[in-house]
């Protein structure tokens, strides 16, 4: 059965469920009508209140979800403090994830990501992929700093948590329908079955189609870019044993099929690429010309069964089992012309397992634990073909990886006092990594000959191993006011260079890549520190929460661009860098009629060591993806109340400071400038603000069932600004595709509850 006949049999099920709903009233959507709504989150792998857990965590309700339009990871930026979100860089369809200013520039799969994005607690092992639309999200959590102890490999910079809604085991359902310019209809449906003996079932479906926000030429490769096709599903299926035994399977699906988002070329070297000058533009034109191979396509599925065993009132053990499947492609041309320049493709297959067994109890009142076992194993294979100035230079480029990996953690809370609690926690972690590469090269298209740089069956594997402690102190001062300080460590796994290939196929040259394809570079560690207060007042209609925190970090991997020869970075370990930033997030209700809400972060950070070519370059190189002021401000109102409902207007705006995209040298003159090497100034991104709204009619009456109307935008100002780049560097003639904010988009929105 594919997806488009399940969406049919769900539209069915929900007329029918819609005449069956005379049985049960559905809830009033709208806020709540006293105070702030008390929202649980499970950042410390059991259930607590988001003001009471010393950690610091944004937690994003399913209703700020839906007026906000948040699908997926993508939509997550400047939502909480220090926490920026870009696409990938020439795709829809992977996102950079900075939190803290920590970050992987590069999403290609052979290297691991600073943020650990979890699924209903399942691991999604890497950033391309990562951004497919989830159907019935009910909560995001956003944890800020490391999270090596109950988190582990991959969660040095904070986690994700996507968290989605529990079958209800009533007959209810709702059904969803945008239409909005570029001939956007999106169409989501879900439905809740009534339990049936032990088996409480849901089932969702999404289906997005938009036409292209950049149109192209006559004779282009492709008929539009930026353009959207996919299909996601969902299916919860929630089984109860006994009154102590459950389970709970998850499925999850996404395909998706598209065109990827133009790189307008903003740089080109004219006494290098005269031929490219033409199409040279600091503007976000509305028709462009390519002739490359442009797709942009990936297809996830999960599956994830967990098994509870509530051992008594106090203790649950848990098993969580878990695969996922990803096949991910694209083909790119990257410097964004009718000109044969530079085109490339990446073609991947991805599979992950993991098997976790968890306890979660408390003892003798004063006592609170978590601990586990874990394993996970992936493995993957990327063909990287490309083809370079009017394909008279071509390669074959293939690697494949893979990881096994084991942990052990434990972490104890004990309450000393009625106002002070103390934590320790630690994990240990070893992971054996392997690589298989080989790369060769064609001068002429017609030649039929390729040229070896790296050997088939170049192979290598090392084995990580790390510890990561975390000790917490927090201090009840009131029922409203919590502080905490916390010290928490972390680390990114070690790994090997999947793309690094130097252009020499003498003996002397072949050797070399082998040498640095076989040659691990070291896992990245960070040390934190972070002091925080949690406090509600005004009789519990405001909450206040700050952060101050200083990450020290070691063996700090950085991804180098390379344009010698294949379109390659190698990853190596640059040294030591210091980040200290500051945290604060408010919410405001002072009636039922009026929310509002705004975030804010700082960064300063820099390197206190980079070491390149045997030189400490720390003065003289960029930190990336780190804006030093970010900010975002929602306010939610009431403006009318009718015997029909209500209506609601909702503005928002984030605003991020300027940013490097590489880590290039600062300097542009003077003795430390290299002018054989790329500048950073050539890829800083300028500040810019985001500003979104939403205007609802709430709460319509039909029968027995609800139904909603609203009005949405999103940048509404159409501010045409680039948010990411790719610069190829001197050695290609200073090629740089620039990749822009979506323009404005708005549109219309029903939904219906039954």
């Amino acid at each position: 059965m594919n997806l488009r006949s399940l969406m049919m049999i769900c539209m069915v099920l929900a007329t029918a469920a819609a005449q069956a709903a005379q049985q049960a009233r559905p809830p009033r959507v709208q806020p709540e009508a006293t105070g702030l709504e008390e929202i649980v989150v499970t950042a410390q792998r059991r259930e607590e209140r988001l003001q009471d857990v010393p950690v610091a965590v944004t937690a994003i309700s399913a209703e700020q979800l839906r007026s906000r339009g948040i699908t997926n990871v993508s939509d997550l930026s400047a939502l909480a403090p220090n926490v920026n979100v870009l696409p990938a860089a020439a795709n829809n369809t992977g996102a950079h994830i900075s939190i803290r200013g920590a970050v992987q520039q590069n999403p290609a799969l052979y290297w691991d990501p600073t943020v650990g994005i979890y699924l209903d607690g399942v691991y999604v092992g890497k950033n391309l992929g990562n951004v497919f639309d989830i159907v019935d999200l009910e909560r995001v959590e956003v944890l800020r700093g490391p999270q090596g102890t109950l988190y582990g490999r991959n969660t040095l910079a904070g986690a994700v948590n996507l968290v989605t809604r529990q079958p209800s085991g009533k007959l209810n359902g709702t059904a969803k329908l945008d239409l909005g310019n570029y001939d956007l209809a999106v169409f989501e449906g879900t439905l809740d079955l009534p339990r049936f003996g032990i088996a409480s079932v849901s089932l969702g479906v999404r289906s997005e189609q938009r036409d292209g926000t950049t149109e192209t030429t006559r004779g282009s490769s492709v008929s539009e870019l930026d353009n959207r096709d996919n299909t996601s599903a969902r299916v919860a299926v929630n089984l109860d044993f006994t009154d102590n035994t459950q389970a709970a399977y998850r499925f999850d699906y996404a395909d998706i099929d598209q065109t990827p988002m133009h790189g307008y070329l903003s740089r080109a070297e004219p006494s290098v690429l005269p031929f490219l000058q033409p199409f040279v533009t600091d503007e976000r034109d509305d028709t462009v010309s390519i002739d490359g191979p442009t797709f942009d396509r990936s297809k996830v599925q999960g599956h994830a069964l967990t098994l509870s065993w509530n051992i008594n009132d106090a203790n649950t053990l848990k098993s969580i089992t878990a695969y996922r499947k990803l096949e991910w492609s694209d083909a790119l041309d990257l410097d964004g012309s009718p000109v044969p320049v530079a085109h490339l493709s990446r073609i991947s297959d991805y599979d992950a397992t993991s098997q976790e067994l968890q306890l979660v109890g408390s003892a003798a009142g004063r006592f609170a634990y978590v601990g586990g076992l874990f394993y996970f194993e992936d493995d993957g294979f990327t063909n990287n073909p490309q083809s370079f100035f009017f394909h008279t230079l071509n390669y074959d480029s293939r690697y494949g990886y893979g990881t096994k990996a084991w942990a052990a953690y434990g972490q104890l809370d004990y309450k000393a006092t009625d106002a002070l609690t103390l934590t320790a926690g630690l994990r240990y972690t070893e992971e054996k990594k392997n690589i298989e590469r080989q790369l060769s090269f064609q001068a002429l298209p017609d030649l039929p000959e390729f040229t070896t740089l790296i050997r088939p069956g170049t192979r290598a594997e090392e084995t990580f191993t790390d510890t990561t402690p975390v000790l917490i102190a927090a201090y009840r001062f009131s029922d409203a006011v919590n502080a905490y300080a916390k010290y928490a460590e972390g680390f990114k796994s070690g790994g090997f260079n999947g793309e690094y290939g130097d252009p020499d196929p003498s003996p002397a040259g072949v050797a070399l890549n082998e040498r640095e394809t076989r040659a691990p570079f070291e896992p990245e560690k960070v040390k934190s520190y972070e002091l925080g207060l949690k406090a509600s007042f005004a009789d519990g209609r405001a909450i206040l929460n700050t952060a101050v925190f200083e990450n020290d970090t070691d063996q700090l991997q950085l991804s180098i661009f390379r344009t010698v020869g294949a379109f390659s970075s190698v990853i190596r370990n640059a040294g030591r860098a210091t980040t200290r930033g500051f945290e604060l997030e408010a919410v405001w209700v002072p009636s039922d009629a009026l929310r509002l809400q705004a975030s804010y972060g700082y960064l300063d950070a820099g390197y206190d060591e980079y070491i390149d070519a045997g030189v400490d370059e720390a003065d003289n190189r960029a930190f990336i993806h780190a804006p030093e002021n970010s900010f975002n401000v929602l306010a939610d109102a009431r403006l009318a109340r009718t015997s029909w409902g209500e209506l609601r207007g909702m503005l928002d705006y984030s605003w991020t400071d300027d940013y490097y995209t590489y880590p290039y040298q600062l300097a542009s003159s003077g003795p430390s400038y290299n002018p054989a090497a790329a500048i950073a100034g050539d890829t800083r991104i300028g500040s810019y603000g985001l500003l979104n709204a939403r205007l609802a009619f709430m709460g319509i009456e039909i029968g027995n069932s609800q139904a909603e109307v609203a009005l949405w935008g999103r940048n509404l100002t159409d501010e045409e600004h680039i948010t990411n780049n790719i610069d190829f560097g001197p050695a290609f003639g200073s090629l740089t595709p620039a990749y822009y904010l979506e323009p404005r988009t708005y549109g219309l929105q029903a939904i219906f509850h039954f």
